[in-house]
């Protein structure tokens, strides 16, 4: 199947284009600058080429960019896109001194236009160098309210490009302008959908089928709609181990026993609570924690597919993993092979297992979004409710307990965090918010029970909305809901007598408080 191809000159909206790309039906993929020149040189060819935006300057930019534009592939410029297609068609591209950031409108010139868009509307700028001429052949289109070029297109050439960001929800008709460029301009036909998506995995695991293979199985939706996909293939070869980190809430747990009743998958917990727990006695520090729960998960894991490998006579060669498409773009450095962008992230196996264990990664939804992942978990009949459940954090409590994880400490947080899940689900508030948690604060606090003084602790409520968790705003839910919980919690879990709401969006605040 033939893909766009995003090559990414750094933009931090990289990702949007690829997202909003495949909305709109067309198979995507970010690549690097050499990426793109080594699949050129293979005499492979995209549907079409979009060069995103990025944080440099056209002038300091040596690279020769002639097997891109002489591919004879249609082509869309975002930003520094625009100005790289100005530069190499004769246009007169200049310095900016004062640049354009943020809202701004454009309007239409030589008679621009599709269907349901006005005469000027809101657009999101971020550029200093801004093309001043429009090169030969080509048309200006669209232009900003101070004067300069905002768009140009050459439909003899299937070009376009674009001053302003179209991927990000900031720009009013961002989709609708993609989808010109596509429909109009490039002429492409669409060849991405559910059902693509579904194949395109089920592609990945048959490569493996005839193997064992082994799941660190999380009950989280990316772990649960791998798992699933990889069963359809694999059958009774795939198995699941469930780690108990004594870590867990109500409604994990709860979870766990629902898939293992009602799904197909193979599904075995493994009681580690002791091992855990007794490692994190006496530990405060935040990091310290995370890396005590990260390797004891590994040396419980490892053990416990020893003794089952033992004990049935199997070998496990592959371990299947959630991976998703975000976090194999951060993985990647684009300065290691020619590109624009730097490193955000390395890319996460579990806890370093294949390594160690000296297995081979089956990743089947590594090219897909979150929003994608939980479309393709319905496709495949699962419910709606497991599809959709929050984020959990690895560390689970042990990042939602600030200071010492003792075990009283721990059921503060498990108990006030059941009746957050229970009356957001009970108000069917829960989908209206990305994640909802608890966290137990290291103060006390003044308060009065049955008419007696009471000195006792403080749960924080944290309630985010958010796309990919990137970035996140608070959740303004309504007054009588936040004084159900609050009212609940103190009268209902011992040794709690306040509780607060966390108002802090992020940034610059973390999603989590360790």
């Amino acid at each position: 199947m033939s893909d766009v191809w995003i090559v990414d000159f750094g933009s931090q909206y990289t990702q949007l284009i690829t997202r909003k790309a495949r909305e709109l039906g067309y198979s995507s993929v970010i690549i690097t600058v050499d990426d793109a020149f080594e699949r050129l040189d293979k005499n492979e060819k995209p549907l079409a080429f979009i060069l995103s935006g990025g944080p440099h300057s056209v002038f300091e930019d040596e690279t020769d960019y002639t097997k891109i534009f002489e591919a004879g592939r249609p082509l869309l410029g975002i930003c520094y896109g625009m100005q790289l297609i100005g530069q190499y068609h004769n246009g007169k591209v200049e310095k900016g001194e004062v640049g354009e950031y943020g809202h701004s409108t454009v309007h239409s010139e030589s008679g621009f236009s599709f269907p349901g868009m006005p005469e000027s509307f809101t657009v999101w700028m971020s550029h200093a160098d801004h093309l001043a001429k429009a090169p030969e052949g080509f048309d200006t289109i669209l232009k900003s309210n101070n004067g300069l070029i905002a768009g140009i297109e050459n439909k003899d050439q299937r070009i376009m490009a674009l001053q302003f960001h179209p991927e990000v929800n900031n720009t009013e008709f961002g989709k609708e302008v993609l989808n010109h460029f596509f429909h109009d301009i490039a002429k492409v036909e669409p060849n991405w959908s559910n059902s693509v998506m579904l194949e395109t995995c089920l592609e990945e695991v048959r490569e493996v089928k005839g193997s064992k293979v082994l799941c660190a199985f999380s009950g989280g939706v990316d772990s649960l709609v791998a798992a699933t996909i990889a069963h359809k293939e694999l059958g009774d070869d795939l198995y699941c181990f469930f780690v108990d980190n004594g870590l867990l809430r109500p409604q994990d747990h709860h979870h766990i026993k629902t898939l293992e009743e009602h799904t197909g998958l193979n599904i075995e917990i493994v009681d580690a609570k002791e091992a855990f727990l007794s490692k994190l006695a006496g530990v405060d520090d935040p990091e310290k924690k995370r890396k005590i729960i990260g390797n004891t998960f590994i040396e419980v894991f490892e053990e416990k597919v020893k003794s089952f490998e033992a004990d049935k006579g199997v070998k496990f060669e592959y371990l299947l993993q959630g991976t998703l498409y975000p976090d194999v773009i951060e993985s990647i450095s684009p300065h290691k092979k020619g590109g624009k962008s730097v490193t955000i992230k390395s890319h996460h196996n579990v806890g370093g297992l294949p390594e160690r264990m000296h297995l081979k990664l089956l990743e089947p939804l590594k090219f897909l979004f979150k929003d994608e992942v939980r479309q393709l978990g319905e496709a495949v009949e699962l419910k709606h409710d497991w599809v959709y459940r929050h984020p959990f954090p690895g560390p689970g409590i042990g990042v939602r307990v600030l200071g010492e994880l003792k075990p009283e400490s721990i059921k503060k947080v498990q108990d006030s965090d059941q009746i957050l899940f229970e009356e957001l689900k009970e108000q069917s508030l829960y989908e209206a918010c990305w994640q909802a948690f608890t966290v137990l604060l290291p103060v006390k606090t003044v308060g009065v029970k049955g008419d007696a003084r009471a000195y006792e602790e403080v749960i924080c409520v944290r309630i985010v909305n958010s796309t990919d968790g990137m970035t996140a705003t608070w959740t303004d839910l309504p007054h009588s809901f936040l004084s159900k919980v609050s009212n609940r919690i103190t009268n209902e879990v011992k040794g709690v007598t306040r509780v607060v709401y966390d108002i802090t969006s992020k940034p610059p605040g973390t999603i989590e408080w360790e």
